[in-house]
């Protein structure tokens, strides 16, 4: 990773290469309110999809509100990620009752969900935040199709420091490839976030929006109990800066020394950053890691570079990787020197063969799969290296994790 420059001055809006305009409404505009559906990027600092929202408001001297849909299925998710989710926006939305935005939470299908909120608070403008996953980018074009011609849908890359779209046009091969392209554009866009602004006008709408979170929790954990919570991991915003910057146990501030040497080091576990739960669930905003890693490099350069090589390029790879390749969850997606070996070896006799079961619960002969499987029942997640070392096959490792509870595209790796 390249030195990183200061941090200029603040801006007052979004850049504007952070922002996609799926759909432009029709003119004139309608005069109606601004929603922000939030998805990936669930906290409310740091967030370049709300401050979007709440700005385009101000101008337009309208009210805003953010909009989350909690799909019944997604991905297999269970009690283990639902549960850590669902608290952390619990947290949210009282987060939020100080800035006057209100927070709407709906179930069902986002494509049913979010239009129809939006006919019926007839919003001007909807804002949704950015996920290569197809299943949402499908989502968001039946809602362009769905929604009254006046409205705008503005996406904006919350998710990764420097925009996908901007640093490749192209399905990238490596981090060699893709590093050169993103360190480039690290100076316009790794700056500081602006202050989000209250709203100029208040929501109107005087409906009890009571959501009985403790409920909805319990419903959940009861029928995802066959993955269970995890107790090592605190969900919300408060925790994941805690992890981060914390007096006690941060990785800034305690740890940064030993993670350039020993991040690879599988038992040595707290040289790792411990944030990925946080940034897979947008609890914290990886620009803010960076920003934060950047002051302590003076006196752990290694480690900081180390760690942005990590954060920002490798993670940034893995959302070109799932933005450019259509199939980036099956072996069609795999290159084609990866597919060839595997056909050409495909027929090898084998010393041990095993029912997926045998694989799921870990009953191999090999330790350093079963150890790896057990990390990921026991504690819901997989050591980074443990993830290459591990596991031969691409496509059981991605079915292990759909199981057993950290299904999540690899977007999140690596920290």
């Amino acid at each position: 990773m390249a030195s990183l420059p200061s941090a200029s001055t603040k801006p007052t809006s979004v850049q504007l290469g952070r922002i996609h305009v799926l759909k432009e409404g029709s003119h004139p505009p309608q005069n109606g309110p601004v929603v922000y559906w939030m998805f990936r990027d669930q906290r409310l600092n740091d967030n370049w999809a709300l401050i979007h929202a709440v700005d385009q408001a101000n101008k337009a001297n309208v009210p805003v509100a953010i909009a989350f849909n909690l799909f019944d299925q997604f991905l297999g998710a269970k009690a283990r990620q639902l549960g850590f989710m669902l608290k952390g926006l619990r947290q949210l939305q009282k987060s939020i009752e100080h800035t006057q935005i209100p927070f709407f939470l709906f179930q069902g299908t986002a494509e049913e969900t979010i239009p129809k909120f939006l006919g019926e608070c007839k919003a001007s403008l909807l804002v949704t935040d950015f996920s290569p996953l197809r299943q949402i980018r499908k989502c968001k074009d039946e809602i362009c199709k769905r929604v009254s011609d006046s409205v705008t849908i503005h996406e904006v890359d919350a998710h990764n420091v420097v925009p996908v779209w901007l640093a490749s046009d192209k399905l990238e091969y490596s981090a060699k490839t893709i590093r050169g392209k993103i360190n480039k554009l690290i100076p316009e866009y790794l700056i500081d976030f602006p202050t989000l602004q209250p709203p100029n006008k208040k929501w109107d709408d005087a409906t009890d929006r009571f959501l009985d979170w403790d409920g909805l929790i319990a419903d959940v954990l009861r029928n995802g109990a066959e993955v269970p919570e995890i107790e090592w991991c605190e969900p919300g915003e408060t925790a994941a800066m805690e992890v981060l910057m914390g007096n006690k146990d941060g990785f800034l501030t305690k740890r940064l020394k030993s993670y350039s040497m020993d991040r690879n080091n599988p038992l040595k576990p707290r040289a790792l950053s411990c944030l990925s739960p946080y940034l897979h669930f947008g609890q914290i905003s990886a620009q803010r890691c960076a920003l934060e890693a950047r002051s302590f490099r003076k006196h752990n350069a290694q480690a900081v570079d180390t760690f942005l090589e990590e954060l920002i390029v490798r993670r940034e790879l893995a959302d070109n990787f799932c933005y450019y390749q259509p199939n980036y969850d099956a072996m069609q997606g795999a290159w084609e020197w990866a597919r060839k070996t595997l056909m050409d070896h495909a027929s090898d006799k084998r010393e041990h063969t095993y029912t997926m079961e045998q694989l799921e619960k870990a009953q191999t002969a090999d330790p350093l799969w079963n150890a790896s499987q057990l990390e990921m029942v026991h504690y819901g997640k997989m050591h980074g290296f443990m993830r290459y070392s591990g596991c031969a096959c691409s496509k059981f490792q991605n079915h292990i994790q759909h199981v057993l509870g950290k299904k999540d595209s690899g977007v999140d790796k690596g920290t």
